[in-house]
């Protein structure tokens, strides 16, 4: 299991290298969901996402020969900027392997940050290609299955209780599990009660499948427009960390997830992406059950949004249905 003493040293690693993204109270969040609520802004990450945190921390730990070999990674966007933009910082040679159907605005940032990209048909062929890199030589940088990267990650928990003692909800959205396995260690290790929520889409819920089977299960295809919540699986790493410190993972659909998404824009300012919007279509879920002294944070973990998807979103999702839920037992 993930220490609590390497999410510390991760947290002295990155100082000056990322932002402490703030912590802010929405009026209109506690009218909706019935009790004190905030966003935990990692979508003014460098990059716009929280990437960049398990990506330094990671790179920073590597000997000069690693270096001199340079990193390569596998990504639908938000990782591979994170990566792309500490390997520049670095001057560290990165290679990051892509799905064609990455949206442009995530390949063009990522080439801004001076990396160079391998386009693949699909994602698993793109996971497939960075292991023949990884085995010519480079060094991998995995999105999830990783400590260093957890740790890196977990330094937003330590971040979240510094700023709020007394939260009391956490909703954390899933990928291949790396961020809200170092958010939940560094939160459970110093206040235990808290609870902590996991978010997927629907069409892109590994977590929540291996958890209802007791296995890792490989989805066949992500489906969900959560493009950055795409990973076709995940490991026994993040598996076991959310199977012992998450309460509950919740699976909400595409069309709940936009409806968030376009309401934060409107009633917050912040634009999100729909892997961090998703959380509030959770954090919906639960409000009949709610207290009105609880402290709900809602993790905003990217807002890397194209303009052409927001368009595309709004004509396809006009009546949002209720929100699925998948317990982890």
């Amino acid at each position: 299991m993930l220490g609590l003493d390497l999410i510390c040293q991760a947290q002295h690693r990155l100082r000056g290298r990322v932002h402490r993204t703030p912590l802010v109270h929405a009026s209109a969040l506690r009218q909706r969901l019935g009790a004190a609520a905030y966003l935990k802004l990692e979508c003014l990450q460098k990059t716009g996402s929280f990437k960049p945190r398990g990506a330094f921390n990671k790179l920073l730990t590597l000997t000069d020969d690693e270096r001199r070999r340079g990193v390569v990674a596998v990504s639908g966007g938000n990782h591979a900027q994170g990566v792309a933009f500490a390997a520049r910082t670095l001057g560290i040679s990165a290679v990051l392997c892509m799905p064609a159907s990455t949206p442009r605005n995530y390949l063009d940032a990522t080439r801004g940050y001076g990396a160079e990209i391998v386009l693949t048909p699909d994602i698993r062929a793109a996971f497939a290609e960075v292991e023949r890199l990884r085995a010519a030589g480079r060094v991998l940088v995995h999105p999830f299955d990783d400590p260093l990267v957890a740790a890196g990650q977990g330094t937003i928990g330590l971040e979240i209780l510094e700023d709020l003692p007394q939260v009391t909800h956490v909703y954390v959205s899933i990928g291949g599990g790396a961020l809200i396995s170092g958010i939940a260690a560094a939160i459970k290790a110093i206040k235990p009660s808290v609870r902590i929520i996991g978010v997927e889409t629907e069409g892109a819920d590994a977590m929540a499948r291996s958890l209802a089977a007791g296995r890792l299960i490989e989805l066949p295809a992500i489906t969900s427009i959560a493009r950055t919540l795409g990973a076709p699986r995940v490991s026994e790493f993040t598996l076991t960390h959310v199977r012992d410190l998450v309460e509950e993972v919740v699976v909400v659909s595409d069309a709940v997830t936009v409806e968030a998404l376009f309401w934060l824009l409107q009633r917050t300012k912040y634009l999100l992406e729909p892997a961090a919007a998703c959380c509030l279509a959770a954090a919906d879920f639960h409000r009949p059950k709610r207290h009105a002294d609880d402290h709900v944070i809602l993790l905003a973990c990217g807002g890397n949004v194209a303009v052409e998807d927001l368009c595309t979103w709004r004509e396809r999702f006009s009546n949002p249905e209720a929100p699925a839920t998948v317990p982890k037992e």
